[in-house]
């Protein structure tokens, strides 16, 4: 008995560290078959084939295709909500807010299916993640909406409605993903580069602070 439990043991982390290594293809995989095509659209063998992997392993860890396209939308949310981490109360407000724009800016610019998947199932009414705009999302908004009240009851920042402006900062960095295309046909070629990056960047960073009376 000793021996199966020792057995077991051992190799369980070598199950899990297999296990974690498929759902890391199988993820972005998945992210970029439901952002070209939709939920509906989208097969399980479209993600498998884009994953390079057999479709029974989808099944084996995800279940079903509604299970997988749930695990797609935690996964950008969690990653969509990160950036808002590095703003916290003692940190400095205008450091905190350049912080803050670059990560959402990068997002844009290297996850733009994730974001585009993302804002197709809010135009969809949501029905997937309700729960998790309801929960994690509205939690973190108050949280942080709060945050800059402090900074401004301070006298650090201009007086602003705080959750108001993370609608403004939202769409000032998405459109970047959510319009790729649309930019791309004025910008040209050079819409995806560093240097464009880098231009909106700068662009949404003047908007930002200026709201915030931190020019």
């Amino acid at each position: 008995m000793n021996d199966v439990l020792l057995s077991g043991m051992l190799e369980n982390p070598e199950k899990g560290r297999i296990r974690q290594d498929n759902e890391a293809v199988i993820l972005p995989a998945a992210e970029r078959v439901f952002a070209r095509y939709g939920f509906r659209g989208a097969t399980m063998q479209q993600i498998a084939d884009e994953a390079q992997l057999p479709k029974p392993n989808l099944h084996y860890y995800f279940g079903n295709k509604q299970n997988l396209y749930l695990r797609v939308l935690e996964r950008i949310l969690h990653d969509w909500l990160a950036p808002l981490e590095v703003m916290v109360a003692d940190e400095d407000p205008k450091a905190a807010l350049e912080a803050y724009v670059r990560k959402k800016i990068r997002f844009s610019f290297t996850r733009p299916d994730a974001s585009k998947l993302f804002a197709n199932e809010i135009l969809q009414g949501a029905q997937v993640v309700q729960p998790l705009l309801q929960n994690q999302l509205r939690q973190m908004v108050a949280e942080k909406a709060r945050m800059l009240d402090g900074w401004i009851a301070q006298g650090k920042l201009r007086a602003t409605d705080t959750t108001h402006f993370f609608f403004t900062v939202w769409s000032m960095t998405q459109t970047y993903a959510d319009f790729d295309i649309q930019i791309a046909a004025i910008l040209g070629s050079d819409a995806h580069s560093e240097g464009a990056e880098e231009r909106a960047t700068q662009h949404v960073l003047s908007c930002v602070l200026r709201i915030c009376g931190l020019e």
